[in-house]
């Protein structure tokens, strides 16, 4: 639903980086969810107060009362429960565990290793790729990723030369 992004302010409150079409329903107060820690583990917060600020959400979690808290989640993720999401009608739209775990593969079936994350930036989404242990980042666009095939449990790549170096 969103990444955390920094600490905002002096009592906990957070600064969010939404990855949702909802943000007033995924955001709501009394709404409880996961979060994943830069370390992997995982943590249940549960809404206090969100509002919009400068292009971001600024969410309060109850469990969350001080700065020093709040920046222990700099760079969390917020998850949903995948059983809450809706399917998606557009065959172009995915969500986030969707891609993860993917196989990468070229267009001549070359596998090139594995979808870890979707990265959501300014400039779009990009597919980060285990590629024998070390990250590779690819621009999740048609012209680089032409085929998306969840059923199969792969992303076919047709990257311009470079790219995975």
């Amino acid at each position: 639903m969103g990444r955390v992004a920094k600490a905002h302010g002096i009592n906990g409150e957070l600064a969010v980086d939404v990855h949702t079409d909802s943000p007033d329903q995924r955001f709501a107060v009394g709404k409880a969810m996961t979060t994943k820690l830069r370390d992997g583990s995982h943590r249940e917060l549960t809404v206090a107060a969100a509002r919009s600020h400068s292009g971001r959400l600024l969410v309060r979690f109850t469990e969350v009362v001080t700065r020093d808290v709040a920046e222990t989640l700099r760079g969390a993720l917020l998850l949903a429960d995948t059983a809450d999401l809706a399917p998606t009608d557009d065959p172009d739209e995915f969500y986030d565990h969707e891609l993860e775990g993917l196989r990468a593969e070229l267009v001549d079936g070359t596998v090139v290793g594995k979808v870890i994350e979707v990265l959501h930036s300014a400039a779009g989404e990009l597919l980060s790729l285990d590629r024998d242990g070390r990250t590779v980042l690819v621009p999740f666009v048609r012209a680089i990723v032409p085929t998306v095939d969840i059923a199969g449990g792969r992303v076919v790549l047709d990257p311009p030369e470079g790219l995975l170096d």
